[in-house]
């Protein structure tokens, strides 16, 4: 057996880092997790904000310091947090010889015009750093994760969008220039643990919402992956009155006139060796439950009387192949092992 890694993860408050923390205590090839608090955070043990975490183990928390990271000689270094912290600690963290795998947006964008939605400060150290992060998506980047030292996982809404588009995109079967639509849907644990007046369980109960129209941080990756204009996308998230989920419905117009089982084949031939993506057989389409708490994107279409249209369906568990599982598959390929490895 391989040797096995000690990880640490900044943020383990937070959904996606409890999520985070959950998945690497069973992992077989993870000797240890270190998990440091938020700062605003008093608790002493994850336990005391999870109270059924960890099977009732209690598991210490605490306060961030790269001497402590040093001292407990971390190999990789998970960053469960806001954009801004993350834009801070990574060049420090690659000095100092860690690899890690950051869950923000902070290191993403490799075009600054797409940036510009996280209006974060870029220096020269900054513009180098960017140059040696890797785009986390282990379907489409697999061979830059395994020699890479910085990741930097994807968004949620942007996963399932550039999963359920890339087979037809880059098949260009697509006619781009006719427009994508994606309309998308999420569980309010999109939005993060802390509280807010649009996520009050009042406002989100028995409602259905729309939310940054023409403005979400997520459609910069879909740009950038795909490699289409943003005159040419339009991407809507919504908020849905459940835990967690993302449902994402994608609608498109193929350049020339096919059959259901020419896409099918398309899609099955693109995800034939990914661990992780399950092209549902036509006619069926996934449902948030099929992914709920595991680390697929299912997708799913239909298409038009007419040949041509196509609406894609993809749906994913946002705080897991949306976020901590899909970092703890990037932590899979950084190191060679099975891609699903402590995810089932």
């Amino acid at each position: 057996m391989a040797q096995q890694i000690k990880c640490g993860v900044v943020g383990a408050t937070g959904y996606a880092g409890y999520e985070l923390a959950r998945l690497l205590r069973k992992h077989p090839m993870v000797s240890e997790s270190m998990l440091f608090r938020r700062e605003e955070s008093g608790a002493k043990t994850l336990d005391e904000i999870y109270p059924r975490s960890m099977n009732g183990r209690p598991t210490p928390l605490h306060a961030f310091s790269w001497e402590h990271v040093e001292k407990e000689k971390i190999d990789l270094l998970f960053l469960a947090t806001p954009h801004e912290t993350s834009w801070e600690m990574v060049p420090e963290g690659l000095k100092r010889g860690l690899k890690i795998i950051d869950l923000s947006g902070a290191w993403r964008l490799k075009n600054a015009v797409n940036r510009e939605v996280y209006k974060l400060e870029e220096n020269g150290t900054t513009g180098a750093t960017m140059k040696q992060a890797v785009f986390g998506s282990p379907e489409l980047h697999s061979d830059e994760i395994r020699g890479a030292k910085l990741v930097a996982n994807p968004g949620c809404y942007s996963t399932s969008v550039i999963l359920a588009l890339a087979p037809l995109v880059k098949g260009g079967l697509i006619d781009v220039e006719a427009g994508i639509v994606c309309d998308c849907k999420s569980g309010v644990s999109g939005a993060g643990k802390a509280p807010s007046a649009k996520t009050h369980f009042v406002e989100v109960a028995e409602n259905l919402s729309a939310y940054s129209v023409f403005g979400h941080r997520h459609t910069g990756e879909i740009l950038e992956q795909l490699g289409i204009g943003a005159e040419n996308l339009i991407f809507t998230p919504h908020l849905l009155p459940i835990p967690r989920g993302i449902l994402s419905t994608i609608y498109v117009t193929l350049k020339e006139k096919t059959t259901a089982a020419g896409i099918e084949e398309t899609l099955r031939n693109f995800y034939a060796d990914s661990k992780c993506v399950r092209v549902f057989p036509y006619p069926q389409l996934p449902q948030i439950q099929d992914s709920l708490r595991t680390n697929y994107c299912d997708i799913g279409f239909a298409l038009g009387p007419d040949g041509k249209k196509v609406i894609l369906v993809s749906c994913l568990d946002n705080l897991i192949k949306g976020a901590a599982g899909q970092a703890v598959q990037n932590m899979n390929v950084m190191y060679g092992w099975a891609e699903q490895e402590g995810l089932n």
